[in-house]
């Protein structure tokens, strides 16, 4: 049976949207980005420790082009490991700490010891390095940090301020992984999922100096209103948990190279567009807020972009990158599922009310939109009507931050699989 029309010019959007979500994830391949990123060999020994949603690609990629000996450990999240014949991949949870993740922090920092100026450490980090390599500071338990960090994650505070308390609640973050390497040489190859793509907050910085301090971290905790637990309140009272600082000799030997980022993916993606015909126009790879006020905002910005006074002219995409933030409201019912991408169209859709001519996309660049393994989702110009056909009321679900369950009964839902790879949120508005 051949496809109706309305089928058609529906399903061509929703696929060129697929390919432009592809080509951003491919773009930060560590199979592609990582071996024109290694140095050469060293007169001593090779180690390899890293963590990352991306790590044990990365870990792959490195055993698959070095042509010398090599050992070492990367953490990745459960269901990502990659075989690797010499480096041992241990997965362990993400975004919440676990101790399989503090077991392997510490045989990762045992494998530093004793190193001499002519061994070399690569270290391999990506996003998601922050939950899975674990070491929680002096006097401070794993369930103190378990607790501070769901506090956090939970109250809508940046990725940054997240990591800037993080990293003094750790034995490994904020430059210390590089420095209990010293005086080896540390190459640090980093793909970034964070606004800016500065190396300190990836993965809250293991092989970066950090400007922050400690007070930044009370701060942070003060401005959230986190109640977090007395050993937390002590250790960050004590000046010993300063991270490391500019100018630390022990980082003099730190070499770091960012080998993928937002912005190249949003690149990548821009250059499909063209091929296909349509403009595209990228609005930055830096994007914070609340999820849904940033959605409201973008279907603003659609909005324009599909009348007759915009300046782009039709076909085209708006293309975003970033990390936007969702603040639990309680009262929640525990059967709610939802991701920062999900909650993003599900404003932006209640915002368009079904305005013609606007598709869009919106996914984690790892393929897990929050807590489930789903990357994203796509809305289109009838998306509101399906919905209300199916008894579905979108700001029911938007109310109780249950983007998933709403994209999955209308089977608009992205499900990728772990990509292996992140580079943070992508947003793509097709007008046409």
């Amino acid at each position: 049976m051949r496809p109706s029309a309305s089928s058609t010019r529906h399903s061509a959007p929703c696929a060129l949207l697929r390919r432009l979500f592809d080509a951003a994830v491919s773009a930060a391949d560590p199979a592609r980005v990582v071996p024109a990123a290694l140095p050469p060999r060293p007169k001593g020994r090779t180690l390899v420790v890293g963590a990352g949603k991306a790590a044990a690609a990365m870990a792959h990629a490195l055993e698959q082009a070095w042509d010398g000996p090599l050992q070492g450990l990367v953490i990745t999240r459960y269901g990502q490991a990659v075989p690797c014949r010499r480096i041992r991949v241990v997965e362990a949870a993400h975004p919440t700490p676990d101790a399989a993740g503090l077991a392997a922090t510490r045989q990762m920092l045992a494998l530093l010891d004793d190193l001499s100026p002519d061994d070399l450490v690569i270290a391999l980090i990506s996003g998601g390095g922050s939950a899975l390599m674990t070491a929680p500071a002096s006097g401070v338990a794993l369930a103190d940090k378990q607790a501070v960090n769901d506090a956090l994650l939970a109250s809508g505070a940046t990725i940054s301020e997240i990591n800037t308390v993080r990293k003094h609640l750790s034995a490994v973050k904020g430059g210390r992984l590089a420095a209990r390497a010293a005086p080896a040489r540390v190459v640090a190859l980093l793909i970034s999922d964070v606004p800016g793509d500065d190396p300190a907050i990836i993965a809250s910085g293991p092989t970066v100096a950090d400007p922050g301090s400690r007070q930044d971290a009370q701060a942070v905790l003060a401005r959230y209103a986190i109640d977090a637990p007395a050993s937390v309140r002590a250790w960050l009272d004590n000046p010993e948990s300063e991270s490391i600082k500019p100018g630390d000799a022990r980082l003099a030997h730190v070499d770091t190279r960012i080998i993928a980022a937002p912005g190249l993916s949003l690149a990548a993606a821009a250059d499909v567009a063209r091929r296909e015909g349509v403009a595209p126009v990228i609005l930055g790879d830096a994007i914070e807020g609340e999820a849904a006020e940033v959605g409201r905002a973008f279907a603003g910005i659609a909005r324009h972009a599909a009348s007759a006074a915009a300046p782009f002219g039709r076909p085209c995409v708006l293309l975003s990158g970033g990390e936007t933030t969702v603040t639990l409201r309680k009262p929640l019912d525990g059967t709610a599922r939802g991701g920062r991408n999900v909650e993003f169209l599900l404003a932006m859709c209640l915002q368009l009310a079904g305005a013609d001519h606007i598709h869009a996309l919106a996914a984690d660049t790892d393929g897990v939109d929050g807590a489930a393994d789903i990357a994203g989702a796509i809305i289109r110009p009838e998306t509101l009507a399906r919905a209300a056909a199916a008894g579905l009321d979108a700001r029911i679900f938007l109310a109780r931050h249950d983007g998933h369950g709403f994209f999955e009964a209308l089977g608009d839902s992205l499900v990728t699989g772990p990509t292996l790879t992140n580079v943070n949120d992508f947003r793509a508005m097709l007008i046409v």
